[in-house]
Protein backbone atom coordinates (compact mmCIF):
# COMPACT_ATOMS: atom_id res chain seq x y z
CA UNK A 1 0.00 0.00 0.00
CA UNK A 2 1.23 3.46 -0.83
CA UNK A 3 0.90 6.63 1.19
CA UNK A 4 -2.15 7.75 -0.79
CA UNK A 5 -5.07 5.35 -0.45
CA UNK A 6 -7.74 7.68 -1.81
CA UNK A 7 -10.33 6.46 -4.26
CA UNK A 8 -12.75 8.67 -6.12
CA UNK A 9 -16.04 7.52 -4.63
CA UNK A 10 -18.00 4.64 -3.09
CA UNK A 11 -18.43 2.89 -6.44
CA UNK A 12 -14.67 2.69 -6.92
CA UNK A 13 -14.13 1.67 -3.30
CA UNK A 14 -16.44 -1.38 -3.51
CA UNK A 15 -15.61 -2.33 -7.11
CA UNK A 16 -14.22 -5.77 -6.26
CA UNK A 17 -16.93 -6.90 -3.81
CA UNK A 18 -18.52 -9.87 -5.55
CA UNK A 19 -21.49 -12.18 -4.96
CA UNK A 20 -21.03 -14.35 -1.87
CA UNK A 21 -18.65 -11.97 -0.08
CA UNK A 22 -18.46 -11.65 3.70
CA UNK A 23 -18.61 -7.99 4.75
CA UNK A 24 -18.33 -6.22 8.08
CA UNK A 25 -20.39 -3.04 8.26
CA UNK A 26 -19.75 -0.50 11.00
CA UNK A 27 -22.43 1.35 12.89
CA UNK A 28 -24.51 1.18 16.07
CA UNK A 29 -28.23 1.59 15.59
CA UNK A 30 -28.27 4.28 12.92
CA UNK A 31 -25.09 5.97 14.19
CA UNK A 32 -21.88 5.74 12.18
CA UNK A 33 -23.42 3.97 9.17
CA UNK A 34 -21.33 3.80 5.94
CA UNK A 35 -24.26 5.22 3.99
CA UNK A 36 -22.49 5.92 0.69
CA UNK A 37 -20.98 2.44 0.47
CA UNK A 38 -24.30 0.74 1.22
CA UNK A 39 -25.96 2.80 -1.52
CA UNK A 40 -23.20 1.70 -3.92
CA UNK A 41 -23.65 -1.96 -2.96
CA UNK A 42 -27.39 -1.71 -3.60
CA UNK A 43 -26.76 -0.12 -7.01
CA UNK A 44 -24.19 -2.76 -7.89
CA UNK A 45 -26.65 -5.53 -7.04
CA UNK A 46 -24.22 -8.01 -5.47
CA UNK A 47 -26.06 -11.01 -3.99
CA UNK A 48 -25.69 -13.76 -1.38
CA UNK A 49 -23.77 -11.52 1.00
CA UNK A 50 -22.91 -12.46 4.57
CA UNK A 51 -23.11 -9.25 6.60
CA UNK A 52 -21.54 -8.84 10.03
CA UNK A 53 -23.03 -5.86 11.83
CA UNK A 54 -24.23 -5.02 15.32
CA UNK A 55 -27.73 -4.50 13.94
CA UNK A 56 -29.62 -4.76 10.67
CA UNK A 57 -30.61 -1.13 10.16
CA UNK A 58 -34.25 -0.20 9.67
CA UNK A 59 -36.51 -0.90 6.71
CA UNK A 60 -35.41 2.03 4.57
CA UNK A 61 -31.93 2.83 5.90
CA UNK A 62 -28.60 1.14 6.49
CA UNK A 63 -28.42 -2.61 5.86
CA UNK A 64 -32.22 -2.54 5.62
CA UNK A 65 -31.78 -1.23 2.07
CA UNK A 66 -29.88 -4.40 1.11
CA UNK A 67 -32.47 -6.59 2.82
CA UNK A 68 -35.19 -4.95 0.73
CA UNK A 69 -33.37 -5.94 -2.45
CA UNK A 70 -32.69 -9.51 -1.16
CA UNK A 71 -28.92 -9.08 -1.39
CA UNK A 72 -28.17 -10.54 2.06
CA UNK A 73 -28.02 -14.31 2.50
CA UNK A 74 -26.91 -14.30 6.15
CA UNK A 75 -26.87 -11.72 8.95
CA UNK A 76 -24.46 -12.06 11.87
CA UNK A 77 -25.75 -9.54 14.39
CA UNK A 78 -26.44 -8.70 18.00
CA UNK A 79 -29.65 -6.62 17.86
CA UNK A 80 -32.25 -6.81 15.12
CA UNK A 81 -35.43 -5.44 16.68
CA UNK A 82 -36.14 -2.39 14.48
CA UNK A 83 -36.50 -3.95 11.04
CA UNK A 84 -39.85 -5.38 9.90
CA UNK A 85 -38.44 -6.73 6.61
CA UNK A 86 -35.67 -8.49 8.51
CA UNK A 87 -38.31 -10.13 10.73
CA UNK A 88 -40.36 -11.21 7.72
CA UNK A 89 -37.38 -12.77 5.93
CA UNK A 90 -36.24 -14.53 9.11
CA UNK A 91 -39.64 -16.04 9.87
CA UNK A 92 -40.17 -17.10 6.25
CA UNK A 93 -36.79 -18.84 6.10
CA UNK A 94 -35.43 -16.52 3.39
CA UNK A 95 -32.66 -15.16 5.62
CA UNK A 96 -30.11 -17.07 7.69
CA UNK A 97 -29.42 -15.35 11.01
CA UNK A 98 -26.73 -15.84 13.65
CA UNK A 99 -27.42 -13.86 16.81
CA UNK A 100 -24.36 -13.16 18.95
CA UNK A 101 -23.99 -11.48 22.36
CA UNK A 102 -22.85 -7.93 21.74
CA UNK A 103 -19.60 -8.25 23.67
CA UNK A 104 -18.76 -11.45 21.81
CA UNK A 105 -19.44 -9.71 18.48
CA UNK A 106 -17.06 -6.90 19.39
CA UNK A 107 -14.38 -9.30 20.63
CA UNK A 108 -14.58 -11.47 17.51
CA UNK A 109 -13.81 -8.28 15.55
CA UNK A 110 -10.93 -7.36 17.85
CA UNK A 111 -9.41 -10.84 17.74
CA UNK A 112 -9.46 -10.75 13.94
CA UNK A 113 -7.61 -7.42 14.08
CA UNK A 114 -5.09 -8.81 16.58
CA UNK A 115 -4.50 -11.97 14.55
CA UNK A 116 -5.76 -14.27 17.35
CA UNK A 117 -7.84 -17.11 15.81
CA UNK A 118 -10.10 -17.92 18.78
CA UNK A 119 -10.77 -17.01 22.40
CA UNK A 120 -12.71 -18.27 25.46
CA UNK A 121 -15.75 -16.43 26.84
CA UNK A 122 -18.40 -17.24 29.46
CA UNK A 123 -21.09 -15.38 27.45
CA UNK A 124 -23.69 -17.76 26.02
CA UNK A 125 -22.79 -20.88 28.03
CA UNK A 126 -25.93 -22.96 28.55
CA UNK A 127 -27.90 -21.16 25.83
CA UNK A 128 -28.57 -21.60 22.10
CA UNK A 129 -25.44 -19.50 21.50
CA UNK A 130 -23.38 -22.51 22.63
CA UNK A 131 -24.86 -24.98 20.11
CA UNK A 132 -22.12 -26.72 18.15
CA UNK A 133 -19.28 -24.85 19.84
CA UNK A 134 -16.35 -26.25 21.79
CA UNK A 135 -16.01 -25.48 25.49
CA UNK A 136 -13.15 -25.40 27.96
CA UNK A 137 -13.21 -25.49 31.77
CA UNK A 138 -10.86 -23.34 33.82
CA UNK A 139 -11.00 -23.11 37.64
CA UNK A 140 -14.36 -24.82 37.60
CA UNK A 141 -15.97 -22.40 35.15
CA UNK A 142 -17.07 -23.27 31.61
CA UNK A 143 -16.17 -21.07 28.66
CA UNK A 144 -17.24 -21.16 25.01
CA UNK A 145 -14.55 -21.13 22.36
CA UNK A 146 -15.45 -18.40 19.87
CA UNK A 147 -13.68 -17.93 16.53
CA UNK A 148 -12.36 -14.60 15.33
CA UNK A 149 -14.24 -13.31 12.31
CA UNK A 150 -12.88 -14.00 8.83
CA UNK A 151 -14.24 -11.20 6.65
CA UNK A 152 -12.99 -10.30 3.20
CA UNK A 153 -14.11 -6.68 3.58
CA UNK A 154 -14.78 -4.22 6.37
CA UNK A 155 -16.65 -1.04 5.49
CA UNK A 156 -16.57 1.74 8.10
CA UNK A 157 -17.59 5.36 8.40
CA UNK A 158 -15.48 7.99 10.19
CA UNK A 159 -15.85 11.69 10.87
CA UNK A 160 -12.41 12.61 9.58
CA UNK A 161 -9.55 10.82 7.85
CA UNK A 162 -6.38 11.56 5.95
CA UNK A 163 -5.13 10.27 2.63
CA UNK A 164 -3.10 7.52 4.33
CA UNK A 165 -6.24 6.19 6.07
CA UNK A 166 -5.75 7.44 9.63
CA UNK A 167 -9.26 7.77 11.09
CA UNK A 168 -10.99 9.84 13.76
CA UNK A 169 -14.53 8.94 14.82
CA UNK A 170 -16.96 11.30 16.47
CA UNK A 171 -18.79 10.39 19.66
CA UNK A 172 -20.91 7.20 19.49
CA UNK A 173 -19.99 6.59 15.85
CA UNK A 174 -16.72 5.12 17.09
CA UNK A 175 -18.66 2.01 18.29
CA UNK A 176 -18.09 -1.02 16.04
CA UNK A 177 -16.37 1.03 13.34
CA UNK A 178 -12.99 1.04 15.09
CA UNK A 179 -12.61 -2.72 15.76
CA UNK A 180 -14.05 -3.60 12.34
CA UNK A 181 -11.56 -1.30 10.62
CA UNK A 182 -8.81 -3.45 12.14
CA UNK A 183 -10.44 -6.75 11.23
CA UNK A 184 -11.14 -6.76 7.48
CA UNK A 185 -8.75 -8.27 4.97
CA UNK A 186 -9.61 -5.17 2.89
CA UNK A 187 -10.86 -2.17 4.86
CA UNK A 188 -12.80 0.60 3.13
CA UNK A 189 -13.34 3.86 5.00
CA UNK A 190 -15.72 6.61 4.02
CA UNK A 191 -15.29 9.90 5.86
CA UNK A 192 -17.10 13.19 6.18
CA UNK A 193 -13.87 15.18 5.92
CA UNK A 194 -10.77 14.01 4.03
CA UNK A 195 -7.51 15.87 4.75
CA UNK A 196 -3.85 15.58 3.81
CA UNK A 197 -1.29 13.56 5.77
CA UNK A 198 -0.04 15.59 8.72
CA UNK A 199 -3.25 17.53 9.31
CA UNK A 200 -4.61 15.17 11.96
CA UNK A 201 -3.35 15.38 15.53
CA UNK A 202 -1.62 12.02 16.14
CA UNK A 203 -2.96 11.97 19.71
CA UNK A 204 -6.56 12.04 18.41
CA UNK A 205 -6.33 9.22 15.85
CA UNK A 206 -8.51 6.23 16.77
CA UNK A 207 -7.49 3.86 13.95
CA UNK A 208 -4.02 4.08 12.36
CA UNK A 209 -3.90 4.08 8.59
CA UNK A 210 -1.98 0.78 8.47
CA UNK A 211 -5.35 -0.96 8.82
CA UNK A 212 -7.09 0.97 6.04
CA UNK A 213 -6.74 0.09 2.36
CA UNK A 214 -9.11 2.56 0.64
CA UNK A 215 -10.57 5.86 1.74
CA UNK A 216 -12.91 8.40 0.18
CA UNK A 217 -14.87 11.48 1.17
CA UNK A 218 -18.59 10.76 1.29
CA UNK A 219 -21.50 13.13 0.82
CA UNK A 220 -25.18 13.73 1.65
CA UNK A 221 -25.14 11.97 5.01
CA UNK A 222 -28.59 11.72 6.57
CA UNK A 223 -27.34 10.80 10.06
CA UNK A 224 -30.75 9.60 11.12
CA UNK A 225 -31.82 9.35 14.74
CA UNK A 226 -33.33 5.96 15.56
CA UNK A 227 -35.40 7.00 18.58
CA UNK A 228 -35.91 10.69 19.37
CA UNK A 229 -37.25 11.46 22.83
CA UNK A 230 -37.75 15.03 24.00
CA UNK A 231 -39.32 16.69 27.00
CA UNK A 232 -42.89 17.98 26.72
Amino acid sequence: MGLNKCVKNAEEAIHDIQDGATIMLGGFGLCGIPENSITALVAKGVKNLTCISNNAGVDDFGIGLMLQTKQVKKMISSYVGENAEFERQLLSGELEVELIPQGTLATRCLMAGYGIPFFPTPAGVGTEVADGKDTVVRNGKTYLIEDAFDAEFAIVKAWKGDTYGNLIFKDTARNFNAPMAMAGKTTIAEVEHLVNIGELNPNEIHVPGIYVHRIFEGSNYEKRIEQLTVRN
